[in-house]
């Protein structure tokens, strides 16, 4: 049993500013020596970018979509376990699950699940008393009673004085406090959620501005005091670790600006399971690293890089080797992407890359695919007989070439369609995959590893 500090910050609708409250107050915490833990409901890859900017700890994912409640406590417990108090960031509008209609993969599920209390950000700009009846209707959807307190975005100092005490009296609901209309803590966005961070523009100056005004305009004690009246949590570990002599097989995970999503479970996993893991960059490294054993390729934005991953002939060279000698490899989205003989950017303009996969890339003006996903393989090549991997696609890009060595079914809708190419040792196709909704997968591709060392022996095969 573990008392945990926790607090998630959720809203009514997308846009409200949840991350830059979330932001702000890691911040805070981190300035009042809180050693802190962060985590983002649903798949987003992003907005944990922007935490680990701040915190300079990797931020984690939880999706009661991707994994069950045991396992899903388990991987909060077994992480936020570590810090002093635990900042969760909600999804979309509080209660917008599957399909936007389920409980399941909600910022309330998850709370529900992870017994957190909420902190609502209320987006008050052009409304007046209407804000009341709007909140009023979020509390009454609550049935677990986890919502407690209301942060006020978007709002002037005077009106905020204004209509604070008539929230708190009609509605009995702390309101926390108040952030004014400021255009530097709006975060841009581009076709997959934000920017990444290293692309926002003074990032770190906006964050440490916005979190300095928190400091004046949010009761941070407060907010503090219901974190720390969250209820105890029974906690566990998803690996039962094993003893071994054996030499760690090493994994090269592509990570530059071009491959940059990865769910920091999934590589504790691999790691977990005995994997060494060895980032390397395709943007700038002239091969991928020696020894090498295992190769994963993630998903990010390889066709805004793709001028300079084209010109990168050594690495091209060297990844499609790699998986012509078939290293065990497992690629996703963008890395299925690059895998690719060439792509056509948004402007039409063809760019080569490694060449592994004998088909190309395109960009198609809209959404190829959105969505959760259950995967189910053909052949048994990565996970035991009958049994899903849990993952989802978001992508404008399109391959004459997406594979059908895997069934894909939507949860809500059940539509099915085929994806991945895939053997006995690689799994390469736009699916993004979450290792925890089955780490089976993970165990598998580390023991591919393995094995391919020993075959490998002492010599530099690649």
């Amino acid at each position: 049993i573990m008392k945990i500090k926790r607090v998630m910050i959720a809203a009514p609708k997308s846009g409200s500013g949840k991350t830059i409250v979330t932001c702000a107050l890691l911040q805070v915490l981190r300035g009042l020596g809180f050693k802190a833990a962060s985590f983002k409901c649903g798949p987003d890859y992003i907005d944990p970018m922007f935490h680990e900017k701040i915190l300079n700890v990797p931020a984690k994912n939880l999706d009661t979509y991707f994994t069950d409640k045991e396992t899903t406590n388990m991987l909060f417990t077994d992480s936020a376990g570590k810090s002093d108090i635990a900042v969760i960031e909600g999804v979309m509008g509080l209660y917008d699950g599957l399909g936007g209609i389920r409980e399941e993969g909600s910022s309330y599920h998850l709370a529900k699940v992870t017994k957190t209390p909420i902190v609502m950000v209320v987006d008050a700009k052009g409304t007046g008393r209407s804000i009341i009846p709007l909140i009023a209707g979020f509390l009454s959807y609550d049935k677990e009673k986890l919502i407690k307190g209301v942060i006020l975005n978007n709002i002037s100092k005077g009106y905020y004085e204004t209509i604070k005490p008539l929230i708190e009296e009609e509605l009995g609901i702390t309101v926390l406090g108040f952030l004014p209309k400021n255009e530097r803590f709006h975060m841009e966005s581009r076709h997959l959620g934000l920017f990444l961070p290293d692309e926002v523009i003074s990032l770190r100056e906006r964050i440490e501005e916005a979190s300095q005004l928190f400091l004046q305009t949010v009761s941070v004690e407060r907010l503090i005091q219901i974190a720390g009246d969250a209820d105890d949590l029974k906690s566990g570990s998803l690996v039962t670790k094993t003893a071994g002599s054996e030499r760690k097989p090493v994994i090269a995970v592509a990570k530059d600006r071009a491959f940059c999503f990865y769910y920091a479970d999934n590589i504790r996993l691999l790691e977990e399971y005995g994997a060494e893991i060895k980032y390397f960059s395709p943007l700038f490294d002239e091969k991928i690293p020696e020894p090498c054993h295992g190769l994963l390729l993630g998903g990010g934005y390889p066709e805004l890089n793709a001028e300079q991953l084209s010109r990168n002939i050594t690495m091209r060279d060297s990844v499609r080797n790699a998986v012509k000698n078939k290293l065990p490899v497992v690629a996703e989205c963008g890395g299925f992407m690059y895998l690719h003989t060439a792509l056509k950017d948004g402007n039409g303009i063809w760019h080569e890359m490694a060449g592994a996969i004998p088909a190309t890339c395109f960009y198609t003006g809209k959404l190829v695919r959105f969505g959760y996903i259950a995967l189910q393989e053909k052949h048994n090549y990565f996970l035991p007989d009958g049994e899903i991997i849990k993952g989802h696609e978001f992508h404008y890009y399109e391959s004459t070439e997406n594979g059908a060595d895997v069934r894909a079914v939507k949860p809500v809708t059940g539509k099915e369609y085929a994806c991945v190419i895939e053997n006995e040792m690689q799994w390469m196709g736009f699916p993004h995959l979450y290792y925890p909704s089955n780490p089976f997968f993970a165990k598998l591709f580390v023991e591919k590893a393995m094995r391919y060392e020993k075959m490998a022996g002492s010599s530099k095969m690649l």
